[in-house]
Protein backbone atom coordinates (compact mmCIF):
# COMPACT_ATOMS: atom_id res chain seq x y z
CA UNK A 1 0.00 0.00 0.00
CA UNK A 2 1.32 3.67 -0.74
CA UNK A 3 2.00 5.92 1.85
CA UNK A 4 2.31 9.41 2.02
CA UNK A 5 4.79 11.74 4.25
CA UNK A 6 3.00 14.99 5.91
CA UNK A 7 5.11 17.37 6.45
CA UNK A 8 4.37 20.16 8.53
CA UNK A 9 6.73 23.14 9.61
CA UNK A 10 5.62 24.80 12.90
CA UNK A 11 6.83 27.94 14.97
CA UNK A 12 4.90 28.84 18.89
CA UNK A 13 1.93 26.66 17.11
CA UNK A 14 -1.82 26.82 19.63
CA UNK A 15 -2.94 24.13 20.93
CA UNK A 16 -5.53 23.50 18.63
CA UNK A 17 -2.29 22.05 16.56
CA UNK A 18 -2.46 18.66 18.15
CA UNK A 19 -6.14 18.22 17.52
CA UNK A 20 -5.13 19.10 13.63
CA UNK A 21 -2.32 16.20 14.08
CA UNK A 22 -5.38 13.90 15.45
CA UNK A 23 -7.82 14.57 12.86
CA UNK A 24 -4.72 14.26 10.44
CA UNK A 25 -4.14 10.34 11.96
CA UNK A 26 -8.13 9.90 11.63
CA UNK A 27 -8.36 10.56 8.05
CA UNK A 28 -5.78 7.56 7.39
CA UNK A 29 -1.94 9.65 7.16
CA UNK A 30 -0.06 7.29 9.10
CA UNK A 31 3.30 9.14 8.50
CA UNK A 32 3.27 13.01 9.65
CA UNK A 33 6.64 14.33 10.16
CA UNK A 34 6.52 17.88 12.54
CA UNK A 35 9.64 20.30 12.26
CA UNK A 36 9.80 22.02 15.36
CA UNK A 37 11.73 25.61 14.07
CA UNK A 38 12.82 26.55 17.07
CA UNK A 39 9.35 26.91 19.05
CA UNK A 40 9.72 28.70 22.26
CA UNK A 41 10.51 26.35 25.25
CA UNK A 42 7.13 27.05 26.92
CA UNK A 43 5.32 25.14 23.76
CA UNK A 44 7.58 21.84 24.36
CA UNK A 45 4.25 20.41 25.99
CA UNK A 46 2.34 20.53 22.50
CA UNK A 47 5.53 19.06 20.60
CA UNK A 48 5.89 15.96 23.14
CA UNK A 49 2.15 15.14 23.09
CA UNK A 50 2.60 14.96 19.24
CA UNK A 51 5.58 13.12 19.12
CA UNK A 52 3.88 10.48 21.92
CA UNK A 53 2.06 9.54 18.62
CA UNK A 54 3.08 6.18 17.04
CA UNK A 55 2.52 8.21 13.74
CA UNK A 56 4.56 10.93 14.25
CA UNK A 57 8.24 12.20 14.56
CA UNK A 58 9.28 15.42 15.59
CA UNK A 59 12.13 17.03 14.42
CA UNK A 60 13.65 19.82 16.30
CA UNK A 61 15.85 23.18 15.32
CA UNK A 62 17.60 24.51 18.03
CA UNK A 63 17.30 27.90 16.69
CA UNK A 64 14.22 29.49 13.98
CA UNK A 65 16.22 28.49 11.10
CA UNK A 66 13.38 29.47 8.66
CA UNK A 67 10.16 27.74 6.92
CA UNK A 68 12.64 26.93 3.68
CA UNK A 69 15.12 25.31 5.77
CA UNK A 70 12.54 23.40 7.58
CA UNK A 71 10.96 22.10 4.37
CA UNK A 72 14.73 21.11 2.72
CA UNK A 73 15.35 19.54 6.30
CA UNK A 74 11.88 17.49 5.61
CA UNK A 75 13.21 16.15 2.04
CA UNK A 76 16.20 15.30 3.78
CA UNK A 77 14.74 13.07 5.95
CA UNK A 78 12.16 11.13 3.52
CA UNK A 79 14.93 10.58 1.23
CA UNK A 80 17.40 9.13 3.87
CA UNK A 81 14.11 6.69 5.11
CA UNK A 82 14.97 3.51 3.91
CA UNK A 83 11.79 3.04 1.90
CA UNK A 84 11.32 6.21 0.92
CA UNK A 85 10.26 4.90 -3.20
CA UNK A 86 7.54 3.04 -1.45
CA UNK A 87 5.57 6.61 -1.07
CA UNK A 88 3.57 8.25 -2.92
CA UNK A 89 5.29 11.60 -2.21
CA UNK A 90 5.10 14.39 0.33
CA UNK A 91 1.90 16.56 1.25
CA UNK A 92 3.43 19.74 2.89
CA UNK A 93 1.11 21.84 4.73
CA UNK A 94 1.00 24.93 7.31
CA UNK A 95 0.61 24.59 11.04
CA UNK A 96 -1.93 27.34 11.28
CA UNK A 97 -5.14 24.86 10.48
CA UNK A 98 -5.84 26.94 7.12
CA UNK A 99 -5.46 23.78 5.49
CA UNK A 100 -8.56 21.67 6.30
CA UNK A 101 -7.77 18.11 5.95
CA UNK A 102 -10.25 17.62 3.35
CA UNK A 103 -8.07 19.53 1.26
CA UNK A 104 -4.84 17.09 2.74
CA UNK A 105 -6.64 14.15 1.43
CA UNK A 106 -7.87 15.82 -2.13
CA UNK A 107 -4.47 16.13 -2.52
CA UNK A 108 -3.43 12.69 -1.77
CA UNK A 109 -6.12 11.44 -3.62
CA UNK A 110 -4.49 13.05 -6.92
CA UNK A 111 -1.18 12.16 -6.25
CA UNK A 112 -1.64 8.84 -6.12
CA UNK A 113 -4.10 8.69 -9.29
CA UNK A 114 -1.29 10.34 -11.32
CA UNK A 115 2.63 10.73 -10.40
CA UNK A 116 3.36 12.82 -13.18
CA UNK A 117 2.83 15.93 -11.99
CA UNK A 118 3.31 18.41 -8.60
CA UNK A 119 -0.08 19.42 -7.16
CA UNK A 120 -0.99 23.00 -5.33
CA UNK A 121 -3.85 23.92 -2.95
CA UNK A 122 -4.84 26.82 -4.46
CA UNK A 123 -7.17 29.29 -2.80
CA UNK A 124 -9.51 31.71 -4.67
CA UNK A 125 -8.29 35.34 -3.78
CA UNK A 126 -11.42 36.62 -5.09
CA UNK A 127 -13.60 35.85 -2.07
CA UNK A 128 -14.90 38.64 -0.06
CA UNK A 129 -13.48 37.76 3.49
CA UNK A 130 -9.82 37.93 2.15
CA UNK A 131 -7.71 39.95 4.08
CA UNK A 132 -6.46 42.71 1.63
CA UNK A 133 -2.56 42.17 2.13
CA UNK A 134 -3.09 38.90 1.38
CA UNK A 135 -5.27 39.67 -2.17
CA UNK A 136 -2.90 42.15 -2.71
CA UNK A 137 0.08 40.14 -2.27
CA UNK A 138 -0.79 36.93 -4.15
CA UNK A 139 -2.23 38.66 -7.26
CA UNK A 140 1.12 40.97 -7.35
CA UNK A 141 3.10 37.90 -7.52
CA UNK A 142 0.64 35.77 -9.89
CA UNK A 143 1.31 38.40 -12.58
CA UNK A 144 4.93 38.85 -11.92
CA UNK A 145 5.43 35.30 -12.27
CA UNK A 146 2.93 34.82 -15.96
CA UNK A 147 4.91 38.37 -17.06
CA UNK A 148 8.61 36.81 -16.39
CA UNK A 149 7.76 32.85 -16.41
CA UNK A 150 5.04 32.49 -19.23
CA UNK A 151 2.65 30.11 -16.70
CA UNK A 152 -0.13 31.78 -14.55
CA UNK A 153 -0.27 29.96 -11.23
CA UNK A 154 -3.60 30.96 -9.07
CA UNK A 155 -1.85 31.12 -5.74
CA UNK A 156 2.04 31.37 -5.88
CA UNK A 157 2.12 31.30 -2.16
CA UNK A 158 0.34 28.30 -1.12
CA UNK A 159 2.12 25.92 1.84
CA UNK A 160 -0.26 23.03 0.88
CA UNK A 161 1.55 21.24 -1.80
CA UNK A 162 1.78 17.70 -3.34
CA UNK A 163 5.20 16.59 -4.08
CA UNK A 164 5.30 12.94 -5.89
CA UNK A 165 8.64 10.61 -5.17
CA UNK A 166 9.78 11.29 -8.38
CA UNK A 167 10.47 14.66 -8.13
CA UNK A 168 10.91 15.14 -4.60
CA UNK A 169 14.89 15.32 -5.26
CA UNK A 170 14.67 17.94 -7.52
CA UNK A 171 13.99 20.52 -4.35
CA UNK A 172 16.49 20.06 -1.93
CA UNK A 173 19.58 22.00 -3.05
CA UNK A 174 17.42 24.83 -3.87
CA UNK A 175 17.84 28.63 -2.52
CA UNK A 176 16.16 29.96 0.51
CA UNK A 177 15.52 29.16 4.22
CA UNK A 178 12.43 31.08 4.52
CA UNK A 179 9.29 32.02 2.52
CA UNK A 180 11.60 32.42 -0.62
CA UNK A 181 12.16 28.77 -0.88
CA UNK A 182 8.74 28.32 -1.94
CA UNK A 183 8.98 30.64 -4.60
CA UNK A 184 12.28 29.38 -5.76
CA UNK A 185 10.23 25.29 -5.92
CA UNK A 186 8.07 26.90 -8.03
CA UNK A 187 10.38 28.78 -10.53
CA UNK A 188 12.29 25.30 -10.27
CA UNK A 189 9.19 23.48 -11.48
CA UNK A 190 8.60 25.46 -14.36
CA UNK A 191 12.18 25.99 -15.52
CA UNK A 192 12.32 21.56 -15.63
CA UNK A 193 9.07 21.24 -17.31
CA UNK A 194 7.46 19.88 -14.49
CA UNK A 195 4.17 20.15 -14.90
CA UNK A 196 1.75 22.05 -11.99
CA UNK A 197 -1.59 21.05 -11.29
CA UNK A 198 -3.92 23.45 -9.31
CA UNK A 199 -6.48 21.93 -6.98
CA UNK A 200 -8.94 24.26 -5.52
CA UNK A 201 -8.91 24.22 -1.93
CA UNK A 202 -11.21 26.10 0.73
CA UNK A 203 -9.66 29.83 2.20
CA UNK A 204 -10.01 30.29 5.72
CA UNK A 205 -8.12 32.55 7.63
CA UNK A 206 -8.05 33.25 11.48
CA UNK A 207 -8.21 36.95 12.68
CA UNK A 208 -7.16 38.33 10.16
CA UNK A 209 -4.62 35.84 9.26
CA UNK A 210 -2.55 37.08 12.88
CA UNK A 211 -0.77 33.41 12.86
CA UNK A 212 1.20 33.63 9.92
CA UNK A 213 4.75 34.02 10.55
CA UNK A 214 5.03 36.15 7.27
CA UNK A 215 6.87 38.97 7.74
CA UNK A 216 4.57 41.36 5.06
CA UNK A 217 8.51 43.97 4.07
CA UNK A 218 11.21 41.35 5.06
CA UNK A 219 9.85 38.33 3.33
CA UNK A 220 7.97 40.11 0.61
CA UNK A 221 11.04 41.64 -0.86
CA UNK A 222 13.03 38.46 -0.17
CA UNK A 223 10.33 36.66 -2.51
CA UNK A 224 10.45 39.45 -4.94
CA UNK A 225 14.23 39.24 -5.08
CA UNK A 226 13.77 35.57 -6.38
CA UNK A 227 11.43 36.42 -8.17
CA UNK A 228 13.80 39.33 -10.32
CA UNK A 229 17.28 37.66 -9.62
CA UNK A 230 17.58 36.20 -12.62
CA UNK A 231 15.80 39.20 -14.50
CA UNK A 232 17.65 41.69 -12.75
CA UNK A 233 21.51 40.26 -13.87
CA UNK A 234 19.86 39.51 -17.45
CA UNK A 235 19.02 42.79 -17.41
CA UNK A 236 22.50 43.76 -16.07
CA UNK A 237 24.00 41.51 -18.87
CA UNK A 238 22.36 43.51 -21.53
CA UNK A 239 23.15 46.79 -21.02
CA UNK A 240 26.61 45.58 -20.15
CA UNK A 241 26.52 44.12 -23.84
CA UNK A 242 24.98 47.66 -25.18
CA UNK A 243 28.22 49.47 -23.77
CA UNK A 244 30.66 46.94 -24.89
CA UNK A 245 28.93 47.43 -28.68
CA UNK A 246 29.07 50.85 -28.53
CA UNK A 247 32.54 51.37 -27.64
CA UNK A 248 33.95 48.72 -29.45
CA UNK A 249 31.57 50.54 -32.78
CA UNK A 250 33.56 53.74 -31.86
CA UNK A 251 37.24 52.19 -31.83
CA UNK A 252 36.39 50.20 -35.07
CA UNK A 253 34.89 53.42 -36.58
CA UNK A 254 38.71 55.07 -35.77
CA UNK A 255 40.64 51.87 -36.88
CA UNK A 256 39.17 52.04 -40.44
CA UNK A 257 38.64 55.74 -40.26
CA UNK A 258 40.57 55.92 -44.23
CA UNK A 259 37.17 53.70 -46.10
CA UNK A 260 34.31 54.64 -47.05
CA UNK A 261 31.39 56.13 -44.98
CA UNK A 262 29.22 53.35 -45.75
CA UNK A 263 31.20 50.03 -45.67
CA UNK A 264 33.33 51.41 -42.51
CA UNK A 265 30.44 51.79 -40.81
CA UNK A 266 29.15 47.91 -42.02
CA UNK A 267 32.35 46.62 -40.73
CA UNK A 268 32.45 48.41 -37.42
CA UNK A 269 28.24 47.55 -36.69
CA UNK A 270 29.66 43.73 -37.71
CA UNK A 271 32.68 43.78 -35.57
CA UNK A 272 31.21 45.21 -32.57
CA UNK A 273 27.95 42.83 -32.71
CA UNK A 274 30.14 40.18 -33.08
CA UNK A 275 32.30 41.26 -30.17
CA UNK A 276 29.39 42.18 -27.54
CA UNK A 277 27.63 38.99 -28.70
CA UNK A 278 30.51 36.67 -27.20
CA UNK A 279 30.43 38.51 -23.94
CA UNK A 280 26.75 38.55 -23.78
CA UNK A 281 26.87 35.02 -24.66
CA UNK A 282 29.95 34.12 -22.07
CA UNK A 283 27.48 36.10 -18.96
CA UNK A 284 23.71 35.03 -19.57
CA UNK A 285 25.52 31.53 -19.86
CA UNK A 286 27.84 31.68 -17.08
CA UNK A 287 25.78 34.28 -14.83
CA UNK A 288 22.61 34.63 -15.30
CA UNK A 289 21.13 31.76 -16.00
CA UNK A 290 24.31 29.60 -14.57
CA UNK A 291 24.59 26.92 -17.09
CA UNK A 292 28.01 24.67 -16.86
CA UNK A 293 27.05 22.67 -20.03
CA UNK A 294 29.97 22.67 -22.67
CA UNK A 295 27.09 21.37 -25.38
CA UNK A 296 28.15 23.74 -28.55
CA UNK A 297 24.53 23.57 -29.19
CA UNK A 298 24.02 26.46 -27.12
CA UNK A 299 26.48 28.41 -29.51
CA UNK A 300 23.90 27.53 -32.10
CA UNK A 301 20.80 28.49 -30.17
CA UNK A 302 21.61 31.46 -28.93
CA UNK A 303 23.09 33.18 -32.02
CA UNK A 304 20.19 32.12 -34.04
CA UNK A 305 17.87 33.70 -31.69
CA UNK A 306 20.01 36.91 -32.10
CA UNK A 307 19.51 36.15 -35.84
CA UNK A 308 15.67 35.91 -35.30
CA UNK A 309 15.48 38.80 -32.84
CA UNK A 310 17.14 41.15 -35.11
CA UNK A 311 15.14 40.41 -37.89
CA UNK A 312 11.86 40.24 -36.08
CA UNK A 313 13.15 44.05 -34.62
CA UNK A 314 13.49 44.82 -38.54
CA UNK A 315 10.00 43.38 -39.55
CA UNK A 316 8.25 45.29 -36.62
CA UNK A 317 9.63 48.38 -36.98
CA UNK A 318 9.70 49.09 -40.80
CA UNK A 319 5.80 47.53 -40.50
CA UNK A 320 4.66 50.16 -37.77
CA UNK A 321 6.78 52.66 -39.17
CA UNK A 322 4.63 52.56 -42.36
CA UNK A 323 1.27 52.66 -40.70
CA UNK A 324 1.73 54.75 -37.70
CA UNK A 325 4.29 57.19 -38.94
CA UNK A 326 5.95 57.89 -35.93
CA UNK A 327 9.67 58.45 -35.26
CA UNK A 328 11.47 55.24 -36.17
CA UNK A 329 13.40 55.22 -33.04
CA UNK A 330 10.26 55.37 -31.14
CA UNK A 331 8.76 52.56 -32.45
CA UNK A 332 12.13 50.41 -32.46
CA UNK A 333 12.70 51.57 -28.52
CA UNK A 334 8.92 50.13 -28.05
CA UNK A 335 9.23 47.00 -30.76
CA UNK A 336 13.04 45.99 -29.08
CA UNK A 337 11.59 46.53 -25.43
CA UNK A 338 8.90 43.22 -26.02
CA UNK A 339 11.52 41.42 -27.73
CA UNK A 340 14.05 41.55 -24.54
CA UNK A 341 11.25 39.84 -22.55
CA UNK A 342 10.32 37.16 -25.22
CA UNK A 343 14.00 36.73 -25.26
CA UNK A 344 14.57 36.37 -21.65
CA UNK A 345 11.81 33.50 -21.67
CA UNK A 346 13.25 31.78 -24.62
CA UNK A 347 16.99 32.35 -23.05
CA UNK A 348 16.03 30.55 -19.76
CA UNK A 349 13.74 28.28 -20.55
CA UNK A 350 14.80 26.78 -23.80
CA UNK A 351 18.76 28.12 -25.03
CA UNK A 352 20.22 27.52 -21.13
CA UNK A 353 18.13 25.22 -20.03
CA UNK A 354 19.75 23.52 -17.18
CA UNK A 355 19.52 19.49 -18.16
Amino acid sequence: MKKTLIVIPALNPKPSFISYVEELIQAGFKNILVINDGSDSKYDSIYNQINDKEECTVYKHAVNLGKGRALKNSINYFLNLPDYREYTGIITVDSDGQHTVGDVVQLDKAMLLDSNKIYFGSRDFNEEDIPFKSRLGNKLTTFLFWMLYGKKIRDTQTGLRGIPTSFVSSFIGLKGERFQYEMNVLIEAVYKNIEIEEISIKTLYFDDNSETHFHPIKDSLQIMGQLFGTFLKYVFSSVSSFVIDILLFHIFVLLFGNLAAGVRILVATVLSRVGSSAFNFYMNKNVVFENSSRDSALIVKYFSLVLIQMLLSWFFVMTLFKILQLSETFIKIIVDSILFLFSYRIQKMYVFKKR
